[in-house]
């Protein structure tokens, strides 16, 4: 028994080594059909107020659409992610043509603690809850949740999976898009200290920023001492003998705090971004470094974990992208001028999105084409110059296409002059699902790795056929739903 238990976990770790991934372009259609289940949720809401009165029938159809149709995307619909995304849109185009549903529900939305203290005042403050923001980073995390599980059964496409070393795959720009996220959000805090002409000393912001690390750090060591503990199959490859993304994003905060005083020479976290990444792809190019995280044998703790302490330095570089792109996606006014209209700064917004987009991708372009450009390869075990602008360069669009789509049909949340208005057209132009996500993203991250380890050792994924794996997949997929929205529902914000 023992040996045959030993025998599958060689399987199973063999199942996700020395794979290549596929082409950019596939993954980004397959991550497209997010959008697009985005765009006939937003036609069902803004023609027929379909998820007003949230129902039994409406969280059935927000979960197809913004859960199910993900996990089609990735295993039935892999190799044909455009037939899904017309799949979708057939009916969209359906809705759109029936006649609008002009009745509104007359309930009044329990307010957040913070939107009831803005109420009384009846102004609004310098930062808001953007909708599209919500959608992109609901929608990212569950395509990651959905994922991690996936993988481990043989419906997924190994080129979906985490490349060994050189190329793209689906769930290599996951882990660089959850990095990205946290860092949009890790910009409020600044853009709060700004807005009220405030500089919080380096110390301070250290000890602040070690509150936010420790509990992630506690999570790393217990999900280490549990894989070691229960034998569990590990790619080593990935992050190295004891290192886990835990650390990764335990260590982010620290180092980020200590980046913002460099502010003061180089304003621009995007700059900083560029640089650290420049920085460390010659290090690498120049040095021994990326031979040694490559192929150097493992005789002490450093050369033990080299991936995922080497490659943080890149994930830093792309937290602090995200922070770049926070710092004009959180504020209310893109346009600080008086006087401008809310249109136009919603067209401002747009047009700033729309340029970041297409720098991040030029960078790209020029950093890994063989005839235009240096020819550089990505690497997410190395975290690379390549990696971390083609993670910019990606979520720069996912974010685009979600404001592009929640101008057209919510231009309305813009226009909001109180609290309540706002959060009422907050509600309405974000799905109840992705809403829920977004809110205690963490939280549902660690529900995902716990239920992914619970089913893999109780289910022998490599041997189960294609109705067991759908079977199994959905089950997880209607649990960590219905813990997310159960969560919001009872207005538990668990923060970590």
């Amino acid at each position: 028994m023992g040996s045959n238990t030993t025998s599958y976990k060689q399987l199973k770790e063999d199942f996700v080594s020395n794979l290549s991934g596929g082409s950019v372009a596939e993954i980004n259609y397959v991550t497209a059909v997010g959008p697009v289940a985005f765009i006939l949720w937003s036609i069902l809401q803004y023609r027929q107020s379909f998820f007003k009165s949230y129902k039994p029938l409406s969280f059935l159809v927000d979960f197809i659409l913004n859960v199910v149709a993900i996990l089609l995307a990735i295993t039935l619909y892999a190799n044909m992610p455009l037939l899904l995304c017309g799949l979708i849109l057939a009916p969209a185009i359906f809705v759109y043509a029936l006649p609008p549903n002009l009745t509104t529900s007359r309930k009044k939305p329990k307010l957040p603690p913070n939107a009831q203290a803005q109420k009384s005042s009846g102004t609004l403050g310098t930062l808001s809850t953007k909708p599209f923001l919500t959608t992109y980073r609901g929608s990212m995390l569950v395509i990651t949740c959905l994922a991690i599980l996936a993988v481990d059964f043989r419906m997924f496409p190994r080129r979906f999976a985490k490349v060994e070393t050189w190329g793209t795959s689906l769930m290599d720009v996951g882990v660089g898009s959850f990095v990205f996220s946290a860092g949009i959000v890790a910009a409020r805090p600044v853009l709060k200290e700004r807005a009220e002409a405030r500089t919080t000393p380096l110390h301070q912001r250290l000890l602040y920023s070690m509150r936010h690390s420790l509990p992630l750090l506690v999570l790393g060591i217990v999900r280490l001492i549990s894989v070691k503990g229960l034998d569990y199959a590990e790619h080593v490859t990935e992050y190295g003998v004891h290192w886990n993304f835990f650390f990764t994003l335990g260590f982010l905060p620290p180092f980020v705090a200590a980046f913002q005083s460099a502010l003061k020479i180089i304003p621009s976290y995007a700059a900083l971004a560029l640089l650290l990444g420049v920085i460390y792809q010659v290090v690498l190019e120049s040095s021994g470094l990326k031979a040694f995280i490559l192929s150097a044998p493992r005789i002490d703790l450093f050369s033990m974990n080299r991936e995922g302490i080497c490659s943080f330095f890149g994930y830093l570089a792309i937290f602090l992208a995200g922070q770049d792109t926070g710092m004009f996606v959180l504020p209310r006014s893109i346009n600080p001028r008086n006087g401008i209209s809310n249109g136009t700064q919603r067209t401002t917004l747009l047009l700033t999105m729309a340029v970041w987009t297409a720098i991040w991708t030029a960078l790209y372009f020029f950093t890994t084409n063989y005839s235009y450009g240096a020819g550089l390869d990505v690497s997410r075990r190395l975290a690379n110059l390549p990696y971390i602008l083609w993670i910019a360069a990606f979520n720069s669009a996912q974010l685009l296409a979600c404001c592009i789509i929640e101008s057209i049909f919510f231009p309305s949340f813009y226009n909001a002059t109180d609290a309540k208005t706002e959060q009422e057209a907050y509600e309405t132009a974000t799905s109840r699902v992705l809403r829920s996500f977004n809110r205690n993203g963490l939280a549902i991250f660690l529900a995902a790795n716990l239920l992914t380890g619970l089913v893999n050792m109780t289910v022998r994924t490599l041997d189960v056929g294609p109705s067991v794996t759908m079977g199994v997949l959905f089950g997880y997929a209607i649990v960590l739903t219905t813990f997310a929205v159960t969560l919001d529902t009872w207005n538990i914000s668990i923060k970590l």
